[in-house]
């Protein structure tokens, strides 16, 4: 079903031209996590920062599947819960699980405008091993440092939020043991490429892993090298120079992302 925000007065009449211009990127990033086998259904959360708008962010109605997710669609809270903007009110709300986790990061990270939860297969099986992600690919040493968080149940205790935010720590991605992966970034570019390749890497050790043979692993230098390489600071930061290619595979598919 084609599920549409149609009220009176339209969501961008009610926003900013900068809030409109985020709206419309979270909504392809929601778009092309199940293209590439990142979604679970209508669970998980992609949340954005309102530009200018430190304590409002951005994020999906529960109940959505990413495929429905319209710029119009989005919800907009602040750090405590509350529904500031809801063009869906009265049928769908925000899920408080995802409101934990992701208040959590964006109130302890001020760096970080965007943060993705999922539950992709990969990333479970690699976050359910004791080793944890390996440099076993190129790909895979983008990530260090790499945090950890033990799964404490489903995350509707707003007791979470600390640990979270001190596992997290400065890192960029961390596995939620047991339970799936989160990526903290500057930007939505920036967030996905590091979802889409973090679970590559998870692909590529589940897959040489179950090979049952020893595995080969690089030098620490070469991680190190390598690692630094992939930093934002030292060539660019991944996923800016290949976002507008994303968002025009979008529109060559569906651009009613864009409503």
């Amino acid at each position: 079903m084609d599920i549409r925000y149609n009220a009176a007065v339209s969501v961008r009449d009610q926003v900013s031209e900068q809030e409109w211009q985020t709206r419309i990127e979270l909504a392809a990033c929601y778009r092309l996590m199940p293209i590439f086998g990142l979604s679970d259904l209508i669970y998980n959360h992609i949340t954005a920062r309102v530009p200018g708008e430190g304590e409002r962010i951005l994020i999906n109605p529960y109940g959505f599947m990413y495929e429905e997710i319209t710029a119009s669609s989005l919800l907009t809270i602040d750090l405590e819960g509350n529904e500031l903007l809801n063009p869906l009110a009265g049928t769908y709300g925000l899920n408080q699980a995802g409101y934990v986790i992701h208040s959590a990061v964006h109130a302890a990270r001020p760096d970080v405008k965007c943060v993705i939860h999922t539950h992709s297969r990969a990333s479970m099986a690699v976050g359910a091993l004791e080793c944890g992600l390996l440099p076993l690919s190129q790909t895979a040493m983008r990530f260090e440092p790499v945090a950890y968080h033990d799964y404490q149940g489903v995350a509707i205790d707003l007791d979470e939020r600390k640990s979270l935010a001190e596992h997290l720590g400065n890192a960029e991605v961390m596995f939620l043991r047991n339970h799936g992966v989160l990526v903290a970034s500057a930007s939505i570019a920036q967030a996905f490429n590091a979802a889409y390749w973090l679970e590559n890497a998870c692909r590529a050790q589940v897959d040489a892993m179950s090979c049952n043979t020893k595995l080969h692993l690089p030098t620490d230098e070469v991680v190190a090298k390598t690692n630094h390489l992939y930093k934002p600071t030292t060539r660019r930061p991944y996923g800016e120079m290949e976002w507008p290619a994303m968002l025009r595979f979008l529109d060559r598919r569906d651009p009613s992302f864009r409503d």
